[in-house]
């Protein structure tokens, strides 16, 4: 059994911390709120009644002996409240913080020195999530829905950058962080030396971090799985749900959500002694949970920015990560397709999804390409290879950025990094024309010898338009994508 490097294991510990279905996780911690919810809420109510009755009683009493008596039972029935409500807090703070932990291993997993370390940094996470997910088989679903809240995080940080760098962000809370720093701090990306970076990450970029893994959590309300999982619990979750159903579904995700980020998680908690410290402390966290509702609430909004931020890294991580039964790994570049569907039927803005685009190009990160390489001279050989795109901002948006996985024939664990153009790209109808001449019994042997190295699948395409990496990206030295060939 092969081990993966220490950075794929850390990937993976993430997605648990996220989306996992044993321990603890940000998922199951939502999920054991809402199921004791209503508890929660009726011991509440129970104690207000009592309360209210003594209350009551202790305005009636004449007398100083009972008035005495019903004093000491409503100041019990009014600290046994406290005591639950400041254990629910508690409880409120262990959430908390361990989705603030998770956001800021986010962050120092995406970010990195200056802009072209982010871009590594963001390109591996990205690149891992996807080349750890099933392309094919029963698993598909189940897998890319828990790794959705991690892949859509990531896009969303880069997205912000990028509609920062075209001046484009408009919200006041963020705003009023951005003057808090001058914009060469800020350009520089700069999150683990300097104090005005990390104070504006503590800021906006956790919030939002947070708000994208938080964005669905309300499906794990009972109402929302019952319509997700049908009164039984048995119906597949990742089928279509009738108008009607999807309609609730929605609007009960988007009530507990809102709900879950103020009264489920809350804001955090001041450690120590100064009042003046403290207030201001508190102040910032409201502000926080305000802004991640705000982000939330403008989703909806077709053509507000920071919603656009939201939604624009959602729409490309459903098709992406799909959980559709009609999944087809080989179309994922038809993304900015759909993408640009949407902004056809007025779902989204345009430019937003331009800015994407910009930063994904065509072909998703940890993508399979197969391609024609070339000769010394330039011409075309008479065979195809394989290689995993590694970059984001290509600089040809059809054109990947990849590594090479396999040279004449055989996979490869140090390939160079390669810019694959159209016409050597065999997803491009046009390029696998120009291997047609080539004889089935060749193409046989080419295909024979990348399968079998590989165990890929049994069955393949004769002119592969992409290839499967996952289970050679499931071998620990081949995982080292990112690294810097010196070749």
């Amino acid at each position: 059994m092969n081990s993966d490097t220490p950075f794929t294991q850390q990937v993976k510990e993430l997605l648990k911390s996220i989306s996992g279905t044993v321990g603890t996780s940000v998922v199951l911690q939502a999920s054991d709120y809402f199921s004791q919810l209503q508890r929660m809420q009726q011991q509440i109510q129970t104690y207000k009644e009592s309360i209210a009755e003594n209350t009551a009683m202790l305005n009636q009493q004449t007398t100083e002996k009972n008035k005495s008596l019903y004093k000491r039972r409503l100041v019990a029935a009014e600290t046994t409240l406290k005591r639950y409500n400041d254990e629910q807090r508690e409880l409120n703070l262990v959430r908390h913080d361990h989705l603030v932990s998770v956001a800021r291993e986010v962050l120092s997993l995406a970010e990195g020195v200056d802009f072209d370390d982010t871009v590594r940094k963001s390109s591996r996470l990205l690149g891992t999530i996807q080349l750890l997910s099933p392309t094919e088989g029963k698993q598909v679903a189940e897998s890319n829905d828990r790794s959705k809240q991690l892949y859509k995080a990531v896009l969303c940080l880069r997205l912000f950058d990028e509609l920062y760098a075209n001046d484009m962000i408009d919200d006041p809370y963020i705003l009023k962080a951005l003057d808090n720093m001058a914009p060469s701090q800020y350009k520089s990306f700069i999150n683990n030396e300097d104090d005005a970076y990390k104070e504006f990450a503590e800021t906006v970029k956790i919030p939002l971090i947070m708000i994208a893994i938080l964005q669905d959590i309300g499906n794990h309300h009972p109402i929302a799985k019952t319509i997700l999982y049908g009164e039984t619990l048995t119906a597949n979750p990742y089928r279509v749900l009738d108008q009607e159903n999807r309609k609730k579904l929605l609007q009960t995700n988007y009530t507990q959500t809102m709900k879950y980020i103020s009264q489920g998680i809350g804001t955090g908690k001041y450690i120590g002694n100064s009042k003046v410290e403290r207030d201001i402390f508190d102040k910032k966290e409201k502000q926080k949970v305000a802004f991640m509702q705000s982000v939330l609430k403008r989703w909806a909004n077709s053509k507000d920015i920071i919603g656009n931020l939201l939604k624009v890294p959602q729409v490309y991580t459903s098709i992406i990560l799909s959980t559709k039964d009609n999944f087809d790994y080989r179309l994922l570049p038809k993304v900015y397709q759909i993408l640009k569907m949407n902004v056809e039927r007025g779902h989204c803005r345009e430019d937003v999804v331009d800015l994407l685009y910009k930063i994904t190009g065509m072909f998703p990160i940890g993508y399979g390409v197969t391609y024609i390489p070339k000769d010394s001279s330039g011409q075309p050989l008479d065979r195809f290879e394989y290689a995993i795109v590694t970059r984001l901002y290509p600089e040809k948006l059809e054109c990947p950025e990849c590594r090479v996985a396999t040279r004449s024939l055989t996979f490869i664990s140090r390939g160079q990094d390669i810019r694959i153009e159209k016409n050597s790209n065999l997803y491009f109808p046009t390029t696998a024309k120009s291997l047609s001449t080539m004889s089935k019994e060749r193409l046989d042997e080419i295909l024979e010898l990348l399968a079998s190295n590989h165990q890929e699948r049994k069955k393949l395409d004769v002119l592969p338009r992409c290839w499967h990496a996952k289970e050679f990206f499931s071998i620990s030295k081949n995982q080292n994508l990112w690294n810097k060939i010196s070749d």
